[in-house]
């Protein structure tokens, strides 16, 4: 499975969900500009002696990894979609896509891939989303409950 930070901007974020692609053998792919550098002291101390074991590709656009992914499935997680992240049905080589943490993914991406947009559901009026890192874990542990069955 796959994780995508598109322009990702908090070094400890994307540290912590490249300490969960590891620990869930899911590859990350950084996209676009990114908000640090991958050698910032926070991002490495956030995904501590983990990094070595990562893979981690990197990509100009998301119409670049796009073009590259082959047969993978890409599924948009946003706080517009409409679709719930449970009434997916996940396979390993699908792609999960997450926007940065004070954008998200535009809306005219979400507005164009309904059927593969994504949300998880929120109760409360503030703050009006989840931290990106655990996001990213909700989803990829949902996906990996159905495809490995614990």
């Amino acid at each position: 499975m796959h994780v995508v930070l598109v322009e990702p901007e908090i070094p400890q974020n994307t540290g912590n969900i490249a300490r969960l692609c590891v620990l869930t053998e899911c590859s990350l792919h950084l996209v676009g500009k990114l908000g640090f550098s991958t050698s910032d002291y926070y991002l490495r101390r956030a995904g501590l002696d983990y990094w070595e074991c990562l893979t981690v590709c990197y990509h100009e656009s998301l119409e670049a990894l796009q073009q590259t992914a082959g047969s993978g499935r890409f599924l948009y997680a946003s706080t517009k979609a409409s679709r719930l992240y449970t009434e997916v049905s996940y396979s390993q080589g699908d792609y999960l896509v997450f926007g940065s943490e004070t954008r998200g993914l535009p809306s005219e991406l979400i507005e164009s891939h309904p059927e593969t947009a994504i949300r998880i559901p929120m109760w409360g009026a503030r703050p009006r989303s989840h931290n990106l890192s655990n996001a990213v874990a909700i989803v990829v542990y949902e996906a990996l409950r159905q495809i490995k069955g614990f």
